[in-house]
């Protein structure tokens, strides 16, 4: 057996504002990183062009997720723009415990959340190049008002002071860029020391 058999998986929690570039860039994650788990999210928002139920997101109704909430079914969970979004528990902790590293996308509130249970997690802050390229992208997507564009950028704005919370921050200027410094953090905190000696108490005692 390998010394690495018994490690546990990464938690691996990437948040940013609307528009940065989350969806597009854990896509780009999955093709690169194929032994990677991507959990998937619960949501009420509306399901955009593309995006198909149990892979991009679970959608759900208020009242469903709501149950959810009353269940202790999510890990996290956060109202960002009069919508819930959330992290089915039960997936993520089997799958860590299985040695898997475990892969969200998640709103800041719900971030923090999850590191008040998780504080050994990998926290990314994904950044745009500049709020203008930030505010284009939200309006490219064609399914924003100009209130609701208005909203999301008050949002983001609240959301880059929360930068503090996280270990790393990225920016995605280009994707393929943005998975590499990604990866490059992965590699890293695999092999930090307090990790692997966390996971693996009795190996120096062979010396």
């Amino acid at each position: 057996m390998g010394i690495t058999d018994k490690s546990k998986g990464l938690l691996i929690v990437l948040s940013g504002p609307s528009g940065a570039g989350k969806g597009t860039v854990c896509s780009a994650l999955r093709n690169r990183l194929p032994d990677l788990t991507y959990s998937v999210s619960a949501t009420t928002r509306q399901p955009r062009e593309g995006e198909v139920n149990g892979v991009n997101y679970f959608f759900k109704s208020h009242a469903e997720f709501e149950r959810m909430i009353e269940e202790g079914k999510l890990l996290e969970w956060a109202k960002y723009v009069n919508n819930y979004y959330g992290t089915p528990r039960e997936f993520v902790e089997e799958k860590l415990e299985e040695g898997k590293d475990v892969l969200l996308e998640i709103e800041v509130q719900g971030a923090r959340q999850v590191k008040e249970q998780f504080p050994q997690g990998v926290f990314i802050f994904l950044l745009p190049p500049s709020m203008q390229e930030l505010r284009e992208r939200i309006r490219n997507r064609g399914t924003e008002t100009e209130e609701s564009l208005h909203n999301r950028m008050k949002a983001a704005e609240n959301e880059l002071k929360q930068v503090e919370y996280y270990d790393y921050v990225v920016v995605n200027d280009v994707v393929e860029d943005a998975c590499d410094r990604i990866r490059a953090i992965l590699v890293a905190e695999h092999s930090r020391k307090d990790r692997f000696l966390e996971n693996h108490p009795d190996w120096l005692e062979g010396f």
